[in-house]
């Protein structure tokens, strides 16, 4: 009996040691502001959390991220309705009594529960201000099919998170846009950069150089070389950090 006891509290130890590391592998970012820290955690391709202020925000949740280890929503916002950012499974798993849900109208006609925002619209949560900011493609070459775009202007949200004065830009599915070269005063950038949905690490860091956050993260980029963007954005001023964004099974 107490040789079970002992195998039975060995296994308890090795696999919280393995959620332990689980946790501590995941690249957290910490960021200071008036209102105490704000942590974002990459957990896969665009999906990520957010908490700060006792409160945890999900940015599209969408398999095969795995949040294991990291609590559920609050709220959650959704930026299209692509499957590697809409999954109303993961939602359902990420979501408990009272989360919220934010989403452009392309999204609320699956997730008919999501308080709807268009580009260019703004709205508060709780201690968070949210800005809808419009995503789309314009080169028509990269289309998939002659005369059509991934990501239509209009359907889609990039979004800016202010939170104690420090705003958060996470661009969703785009391509360097005049929307998103005129950001102002963006503190941390996330830019995604993955052909042929969205745009080249080079064109990212044009984009980027031109409304110029204190720091660019790049996401969504599977497939691409990050090097180059930050290469790209060397003494720009500008701090560029390299996360992993797909952990290895």
């Amino acid at each position: 009996m107490k040789s079970i006891v002992r195998i039975l509290a060995c296994v308890a130890m090795l696999s919280f040691a393995a959620g332990a590391h689980a946790q501590t592998a995941r690249p957290v970012q910490t960021f200071d502001t008036s209102a105490g820290p704000v942590k974002i955690t990459p957990v896969f391709h665009a999906s990520l959390a957010i908490e700060a202020g006792g409160k945890v925000i999900v940015i599209d949740p969408a398999k095969p991220a795995n949040f294991a280890g990291l609590p559920q929503a609050d709220l959650i916002l959704i930026t299209d309705i692509h499957p590697d950012h809409l999954d109303t499974n993961l939602i359902q798993a990420e979501s408990k009594a009272g989360t919220e849900i934010i989403a452009p109208a392309a999204v609320a006609k699956t997730v008919t529960t999501a308080k709807v925002i268009g580009n260019g619209e703004k709205t508060t949560w709780g201690a968070w201000t949210i800005e809808a900011i419009p995503m789309y493609n314009t080169t028509a070459s990269r289309g998939p099919a002659p005369g059509k775009l991934f990501h239509d202007k209009g359907r889609g949200n990039g979004y800016v998170l202010t939170y104690g004065g420090k705003r958060f830009y996470f661009s969703g599915d785009t391509e360097g846009i005049p929307e998103m070269v005129a950001l102002k005063n963006i503190d941390v950038a996330f830019i995604c950069m993955n052909l042929p949905y969205t745009m080249t690490p080079e064109e990212a860091a044009v984009a980027v150089k031109a409304f110029h956050p204190k720091i660019a993260i790049p996401y969504h980029y599977r497939g691409q070389d990050i090097t180059v963007f930050k290469k790209a954005l060397e003494g720009t001023g500008i701090e560029v950090r390299l996360l992993e964004w797909y952990p290895a099974a």
